[in-house]
């Protein structure tokens, strides 16, 4: 498995142009949450690379434009994830023109930019969207780090919490010691959401519970996070830094790949929790995923599967 916690150079923070004109996520902070910060500047970051790449300068809006062309020929996202990555790179450039960082007339060039159309790519849909993924085989996913090393102690205790959870990857990275609660009854996390304006609480399994106990205790970093990077030659050294999200997302994709389980992500645990919930209570769903609406709940979360027997005994 490559090293999952070494962030990779899509990831850059700050893009400047040779014009010295330069953007960065962090002029939506006070706007959006952090999670979605990180959303705003991992896309970006997507864009500037392709930039780079293709030799073009990321402030010109024919860039952008030629950009959505080489997602929508080059790559197989479905049309919602590409017309979000078009949208965060405009919304970052309005930012910088209300700010005083780039000229006004770029910022208008950007928003003329249009996204691709879902019927132009019909038939195209993001991997596993609609994929269930069965209780047994959620349970092989968690099994498979190696609870004797100190990062299968810790991948184990990140799984659980996923699975358990339905916390996003982006808000799993940012959990913290304090944000885990023992209570009469069970056990939760409470996280802050790209849509949430106070935190809200998630459940949280005591093996999940357990299995976090025991890679605190194993680690030799004292950290505020609850799941930290490991760093150095061989990355065998803990850091007290968080683990990065792109790292967590290649964990998961990691072990997946070992249990031969395809069109695994991060949201695939969110999905599972949402499914499993949904089936037996809808609200209980919609709560501990933090969904404002239960129509996104029954959306998203409630696969669209005709129960046999459903009208026996109704006359």
């Amino acid at each position: 498995m490559s090293d999952p916690d070494v962030l990779p150079i899509t990831s850059v923070v700050v893009t400047t142009d040779p014009t010295g004109l330069a953007v960065d996520a962090g002029l939506l902070a006070g706007q959006l949450t952090a999670s979605s910060i990180a959303m705003y500047r991992r896309d970006w970051a997507a864009y500037a690379a392709w930039c780079a790449g293709a030799d073009q300068s990321p402030f010109i809006a024919t860039s952008l434009a030629r950009w959505r062309t080489h997602l929508a020929e080059g790559t197989t996202l479905a049309p919602a994830t590409i017309n979000r990555m078009l949208s965060a790179c405009k919304r970052l450039v309005t930012e910088g023109s209300r700010q005083g960082f780039l000229p006004a007339e770029l910022a208008a060039a950007f928003a003329e930019v249009q996204g691709v159309k879902a019927r132009a790519l019909k038939g195209r849909q993001r991997s596993g969207t609609r994929t269930r993924i069965e209780p047994a085989e959620m349970r092989r996913l968690c099994d498979a780090p190696d609870a004797t090393t100190l990062r299968g102690q810790r991948d184990r205790a990140m799984l659980a919490t996923l699975a358990s959870s339905g916390v996003r990857i982006a808000e799993l990275v940012g959990l913290q010691v304090q944000d885990l609660h023992s209570r009469k009854g069970g056990y939760l996390v409470t996280v802050l959401g790209k849509t949430d304006t106070v935190p809200r609480e998630a459940p949280l399994t005591g093996e999940a519970y357990h299995l976090i106990q025991v890679w605190l205790q194993a680690r030799p970093v004292i950290s505020t996070y609850l799941f930290t990077a490991f760093g150095g030659r061989g990355t065998k050294r803990v850091l007290a830094t968080p683990i990065t999200t792109t790292g967590a997302w290649q964990t998961v994709q990691g072990y997946a790949d070992a249990c031969g389980l395809t069109h695994i992500t991060p949201h695939s645990f969110r999905r599972f929790l949402g499914t499993q919930l949904a089936a037996k209570d809808i609200r209980k769903a919609q709560r501990a995923l933090g969904h404002k609406s239960i129509e996104t709940t029954a959306r998203h979360y409630v696969l669209d599967e005709l129960e046999m027997g459903i009208s026996e005994g109704l006359y």
